[in-house]
């Protein structure tokens, strides 16, 4: 502009310009911050909490903050109106109607790392073993992505767990997923502990999940002990905590699995129980209003059962995830029961507990003629194969025969394969059996099992 220039003849920005231009300097200078990440408290019905003025997705942990300081930390679960839908992680803390809710975590993701071995972790990762609090410097998300299916590696080799019926009957290979399908009181506890000390793995992650306190207690002082706990991490939820609590420890175990897959790792992971995890999902389903559908059951039970079990398997890093989980039959029923469908649907396999067998006295009560590992033929040989094979067809003919001994009609020779099944059952019992406190490892397993099997 030329120094005799009339200032009238140049426009003056109105005030409405200046203040966007200021505006658009903010915008680029400040952080950007969450929209909305603050707001109040307007409805709690006992279960969930109703907040306005906070924008957040789901799974983000929010802090309610009482008039007199307290806090209570909750989740976002939902959305109704234009409120956000919260369930608090402490299920006994006291609500104040005035509670003023921010954001605290928008990334779901928990820390992981060597620390964490040998230890015992509540839902929140904190430490309830009575030690130090640990200092993992690692972090792994809590609900990881789909994986793409082609990089889930095929299960091509076998995983000892210290288990003689099953490392020969029913054997788990690595990356496999099996379900035990148990009632309660038939030694599904014994069992875990068993694998749990016994693996051959180079990891154990254990979810206890929805159980009596007490029972976490008894798993960890008797089942995880000597050189095997500290290879070992508990993640711990008893029965009494919140729907959101179990659920996040179910994931947290699977992502401390997951961290150490990735590192080459061989991680057998077991969770007990995903039953218990499914009602921690009905629970919430029903509250946000889904529909009850098989037993009562909301349709995102249903498509959280195959996320969480889709998560175990193989990996290109070498690594693999082992995964065990329990499914509680309620009244025994293995059939009607929806979650054990959707399981067995999903599962490479699974082991039945028999009520019957356990009142004999046959530890592990594993019922061999409703058990299956849809791996076994592609992780064992052909001799172990026809042995086991062999073993099997004994079973199911003196099972099928059942009722001659029970009426008295069973005549000896006039049914060969009967008569075999009748002097073999004796040396197939034995063979069931197994001390829970002695291993068996998967190579005398197989000479265990050439003799049942062999000639008499």
């Amino acid at each position: 502009m030329s120094a005799c220039a009339d200032p009238g003849d140049l426009a003056a920005p109105s005030a409405t310009a200046l203040i966007r231009q200021r505006l658009q300097h903010a915008s680029i200078s400040l952080p950007r911050l969450g929209a909305r990440s603050s707001g109040r408290l307007r409805a709690y019905d006992g279960m969930l909490l109703q907040a306005s003025g906070i924008s957040a997705p789901t799974g983000t942990l929010c802090r309610l903050t009482g008039g007199d300081g307290t806090t209570i930390d909750a989740e976002v679960i939902g959305f109704r109106d234009d409120n956000t839908l919260l369930m608090k992680l402490d299920a006994e803390a006291a609500v104040s109607p005035d509670s003023r809710i921010s954001v605290i975590s928008s990334d779901p993701s928990v820390k992981v790392g060597d620390e964490l071995l040998g230890r015992v972790l509540d839902g929140r990762g904190r430490a309830i073993d009575g030690g130090l609090q640990p200092v993992p410097t690692e972090t792994q998300p809590l609900h990881a992505r789909p994986r793409n299916p082609l990089d889930n590696l095929p299960v091509s080799k076998p995983l000892d767990v210290g288990v003689r019926s099953i490392n020969a009957l029913l054997s788990v290979g690595q990356g496999q997923r099996v379900g035990i399908i148990a009632g309660s009181g038939v030694g599904k506890s014994v069992l875990l502990g068993m694998m749990a000390r016994f693996t051959a793995a180079d990891v154990v992650v254990i979810g206890l999940i929805g159980e009596r306190g007490r029972e976490v207690s008894d798993f960890c002082e008797q089942h995880l002990r000597g050189e095997s706990a500290k290879k070992t991490v508990v993640v711990a939820v008893p029965a009494n905590h919140s729907a959101v609590l179990r659920i996040r420890a179910a994931e947290r175990a699977t992502a401390i699995a997951e961290h150490f897959r990735d590192r080459g790792k061989s991680v057998l992971l077991i969770l007990d129980s995903l039953t218990r995890v499914a009602h921690a999902q009905r629970e919430i389903g029903l509250a946000l209003g889904e529909p009850p559908t098989t037993k009562g059951y909301p349709p995102s039970v249903f498509s959280l059962i195959p996320n969480l079990i889709e998560r175990a398997g193989n990996s290109q890093s070498g690594g693999s995830i082992t995964a065990i989980y329990t499914v509680l039959a309620d009244g025994g029923d293995v059939e009607g029961d929806p979650v054990v469908d959707s399981a067995r649907a999903i599962l490479d396999g699974h082991l039945v507990l028999s009520r019957s067998l356990a009142e004999r006295g046959q530890y592990p009560a594993i019922d061999l003629s409703k058990s299956v590992s849809r791996v076994m033929r592609a992780i064992t040989g052909k001799a172990h194969n026809d042995h086991a094979g062999a073993l099997r067809r004994s079973n199911a003919v003196y099972e099928e025969n059942a009722d001659l001994f029970t009426l008295g009609a069973y005549q000896p020779g006039a049914n060969p394969a009967l008569d075999d099944a009748v002097k073999r059952r004796e040396l197939f019992e034995a063979f069931m059996r197994q001390d829970a406190e002695t291993p068996v490892t998967f190579e005398q397993a197989q000479a265990d099992l050439a003799v049942a099997a062999g000639p008499l």
